[in-house]
């Protein structure tokens, strides 16, 4: 049962700061920022949000089908895919600019101060979701602005069920914007920083979405997460890890295990207990694709935290 997922492929520099952020920036001068962190541990990472869910996916031993466009630089993610047997058959390669490139510094506390370039995924609205042929399920995850609204709107007109997942591409879109992708959607994933930025600019009750969707999930970091139905609410527990090494790409490791879930007709409580661990097991080691869990590894954690099989 494949499923569509239409968000950017980017490659990612890692930092880590030993620091806090808080200590470094002056809440009274933050009108005129000139700092500098000190990063001793520095790595180049393969990410982007559909390259990292189509990553987790494939550990679930799910049928990712990634939407994306790489620039002139991307023959190395191009290899990657085919090494991890991932379909590239929707991924559109742009000459004339680089693979989009995240810029990620981390403080001692997992927060994260991050620069973005887009580059390729800017034309991200020249792949159409009617070429990818039949699938089950689509999530339409950060990527070029024109192509996010795009590919929402054709999922919607072809009946494709999808999840809109607008992550760091949220500011990107007025209230007006985003109350026409719940609108359109059948499901709505956000952090906690997210849904808060939702409900301001839409002056919609996390409620008041639930009922316009078939559910709204929310994560909260170690906090868990939260389901809303349109009549029911599901508090999702954390898997707790020995170390939290990076948080980065764990959003997009929920959202396979969510993707998986739903492709399978799990029932709610299911799909969220499997994204947290999805989570959980990405948080302990570096960079968004380099956990490597068999699926029967993931399946006796599941059990062993859980009590039944999923």
């Amino acid at each position: 049962m494949t499923s569509l997922i239409c968000g950017s492929m980017a490659f990612d520099t890692i930092m880590s700061f030993h620091g806090r952020f808080s200590e470094a920036l002056l809440a009274d001068q933050l009108h005129k920022i000139n700092v500098a962190f000190l990063v001793p541990g520095i790595r180049r990472e393969f990410g982007g949000c559909a390259g990292n869910i189509a990553y987790n996916l494939k550990l679930l031993n799910g049928d990712p089908l990634i939407m994306a466009t790489l620039g002139k630089d991307g023959g190395t993610y191009v290899e990657r895919l085919d090494k991890l047997g991932i379909s590239r058959r929707c991924i559109r390669h742009i000459d004339d600019a680089y693979t989009a490139q995240a810029f990620i510094t981390t403080d001692a506390d997992s927060n994260q101060i991050t620069a973005f370039h887009p580059g390729a995924m800017g034309s991200s609205h020249l792949n159409k979701i009617q070429d990818a042929g039949k699938v089950k399920i689509a999530i339409v995850a950060p990527d070029g602005r024109d192509g996010m609204i795009e590919h929402a709107e054709d999922c919607a007109r072809l009946g494709v069920p999808f999840i809109f997942d607008p992550g760091q591409g949220l500011p990107m879109f007025s209230g007006e914007e985003l109350t026409h992708f719940i609108e359109l959607a059948t499901y709505v994933a956000v952090n906690d920083y997210e849904a808060e930025l939702l409900t301001e600019r839409t002056g919609l009750s996390l409620e008041q979405v639930a009922e316009r969707v078939s559910a709204l999930i929310v994560t909260r970091g170690e906090q868990g997460a939260e389901i809303y139905t349109s009549n029911e609410r599901f508090d999702i527990p954390v898997v707790r890890v020995d170390q939290v090494v990076d948080p980065t790409g764990c959003g997009d490791a929920f959202r396979a295990g969510m993707l998986h879930g739903l492709t399978h007709d799990m029932d709610w409580m299911t799909i969220g207990r499997l994204s947290s661990l999805m989570g959980s097991i990405k948080i302990a080691s570096q960079g968004g694709q380099n956990h490597a869990p068999t699926l029967a590894d993931i399946q006796e954690r599941f059990r062993k935290e859980f009590g039944y099989s999923f």
